[in-house]
């Protein structure tokens, strides 16, 4: 599947799919496993969201003894990039600019992390 065609994913989907990035490769039972302790998330859950993740072409997998072993078929960069340009076009019209003025103003960035943005826009 296209890399521009795939669907968008459901929270739990993401956040599963942050967890195989993390592992690189994660059987359901590593998944479950990382969830965090105060998730209450089902062991058949995780198993539905990783099959849905390849179908949606974000994972695919390989067999090893009984299990599935998942690993990424999306670049997480790709997926970032794409994420946050569709957040951008739909809440802000294409402006990236409000964006940043809310994540600035409302999601605990330290003077340090403003700077580093300020170099990063000097450097466009």
């Amino acid at each position: 599947m296209a890399k521009n065609k795939r669907p968008a994913m459901s929270p739990a989907e993401t956040e599963v799919l942050r967890l195989v990035w993390q592992c690189q490769e994660a059987t359901v039972q590593q998944v479950y496993d990382a969830l965090p302790p105060t998730r209450k998330v089902a062991y058949v859950t995780v198993a539905t969201l990783l099959r849905r993740l390849e179908e949606k072409g974000y994972l695919r997998h390989r067999v090893n003894g009984k299990a599935f072993v998942y690993t990424p078929a999306a670049k997480k960069e790709d997926v970032i990039r794409r994420t946050i340009s569709d957040l951008v076009e739909r809440l802000f019209g294409g402006n990236p600019v409000p964006l940043m003025q809310h994540l600035a103003q409302h999601s605990g960035m330290t003077d340090e992390d403003i700077e580093r943005l300020k170099e990063l826009a000097k450097k466009k």
